[in-house]
């Protein structure tokens, strides 16, 4: 079986892939009075941000000892899992429901488009992967 480090960090390469993705679908897209002009684009870049996300909390909760079999499958699944493990849960919770709100609800299923709103849910998933990320190393 293969070293959990090992594992994780493919993970948070995932996940940078995925942000990274995400970013270059999002710069396609023209801005008109702070919305975005095209709500195909912004849903799938969302989609890939908050995807992005959710690899880099796979990735930690790997590191955590967590098999990949057990990995939460909804958000009130990773909010239990992160439960009581972090020294800073309060930042980390705050971040993972604003990606969940602005990117998962509003930007992906819902098509929102307002720039401030996803810029906001990017800038959390963000925090998020980098955050995680460090644990890698």
């Amino acid at each position: 079986m293969r070293n959990d480090k090992i594992i994780a960090k493919e993970y948070f390469n995932q996940a940078e892939r995925y942000y990274d993705n995400a970013k270059e679908i999002l710069k396609k897209v023209k801005i008109t009075y702070r919305t975005y002009d095209d709500s195909k684009y912004v849903s799938e870049a969302c989609g890939s941000a908050y995807l992005a996300m959710l690899k880099a909390l796979d990735g930690y909760l790997i590191l955590r000892g967590l098999k990949k079999e057990r990995l939460p499958d909804s958000y009130q699944g990773y909010l239990n899992a992160l439960k009581g493990k972090l020294a800073h849960n309060g930042k980390i919770k705050s971040a993972l429901t604003v990606v969940y709100q602005n990117l998962h609800v509003l930007g992906y299923y819902r098509e929102g488009v307002n720039v401030g709103m996803i810029k906001e849910g990017f800038e959390s998933a963000k925090f998020i992967i980098e955050y995680f990320s460090k644990s890698a190393k």
